[in-house]
């Protein structure tokens, strides 16, 4: 070892995610259905990492997906020059339509999820498009490279929002999808600093995406008293609902445990999606109702601390990587 050597920082590794999408740190935003704008994505994208758009994002309750997916990647071709994505729900009754706007504008990146692959990969391959597909078992991972996707997404049951059926563990999924597949590996759920970072990359992963901690910086739409929601949790504060046709993790609060005790009781399926209703995560995220609305957010809550520009969380991903690298080698 040169003198001196031990202050310099370990460089970022380059891994086949960050050659495949064309940024420097192998780094994603999630696409959160109802915050993911393009201010957010460059805002990201502009620090290093990949930015990724939700065509729902910022739109009113009963917009059109469309129109506002347009006015979203317009804005985020403003903002940044830098490789950005578009997050799509394969399940939805507009998706068609959202991948035509995609491909009439351009767009190079997709980050697909809740459906199958099969859908569109072809379309999106044959226009040199990238695509990403979230998985959360083994088997789907292998049916998605099967598919032709670029990379796959392997999300563990510490994720915010929808989660998969077997609520496996990212810890114990990723080195089981990264031993099953060729393609690059991108891990999700609880991560928040660089301890997961590395972490994820010891454990096969080649990228890293993070959803909670980009929900509590400057950049998030998210009502602030969502965003503090989010602050002020502990480890024990998240919760998973609606089990038997849609796994969710949210924020404890009244609305999820009046929904807990609807399935503990024996309720049908039906009468638990009545009680959920529309827009319960747009009344809770972007208004503001902690009492009625739906928060979504991962078990890594507990590690956030404080709300901060989405520049400085990558930045700190990085140089978290670098000294603990140093520390440990």
């Amino acid at each position: 070892m040169t003198k001196g050597s031990t202050n310099r920082m370990c460089p970022m590794k380059k891994t086949r995610v960050s050659d495949l999408l064309g940024i420097q740190y192998p780094i994603l935003q999630g696409g959160m259905f109802w915050l993911a704008t393009a201010e957010l994505a460059a805002a990201v994208s502009n620090a290093g990492a990949l930015g990724v758009i939700s065509p729902h994002a910022g739109m009113e309750r009963d917009g059109d997906p469309a129109d506002n997916l347009r006015r979203q990647i317009t804005r985020a071709k403003e903002l940044t020059e830098k490789p950005w994505a578009v997050n799509l729900l394969l399940d939805l009754d507009v998706t068609g339509i959202l991948t035509d706007v995609m491909l009439q504008e351009g767009v190079r990146i997709v980050v697909t999820a809740a459906g199958s692959p099969r859908l569109y990969t072809d379309l999106f391959r044959a226009e040199k498009i990238k695509v990403l597909h979230l998985v959360s078992s083994v088997k789907q991972a292998r049916i998605a490279e099967s598919c032709h996707v670029d990379a796959v997404i392997a999300g563990g049951v510490e994720s915010a929002a929808r989660l998969g059926y077997d609520e496996l563990p990212l810890f114990s999924l990723l080195p089981q999808v990264a031993d099953a597949v060729s393609i690059p590996v991108i891990a999700s759920g609880g991560i928040v600093d660089a301890r997961g970072l590395v972490a994820a990359l010891a454990l096969g992963a080649e990228g890293v995406q993070l959803g909670t901690r980009f929900v509590a910086v400057d950049e998030n739409i998210a009502h602030p008293a969502y965003k503090q929601a989010i602050v002020q949790a502990q480890d024990t504060d998240t919760v998973i609902t609606t089990r038997k046709f849609m796994p969710t993790r949210s924020l404890k609060t009244e609305f999820s445990s009046h929904l807990l005790e609807l399935e503990a009781s024996g309720a049908s399926t039906e009468a638990a999606r009545e009680f959920l209703g529309r827009n319960r995560p747009r009344r809770g995220q972007i208004e503001g109702d902690l009492v009625n609305g739906e928060l979504y957010c991962g078990t890594s809550a507990g590690l956030i601390k404080e709300i901060l520009p989405a520049v400085k969380v990558v930045q700190g991903l990085v140089q978290g990587y670098g000294e603990i690298i140093k520390r440990v080698i």
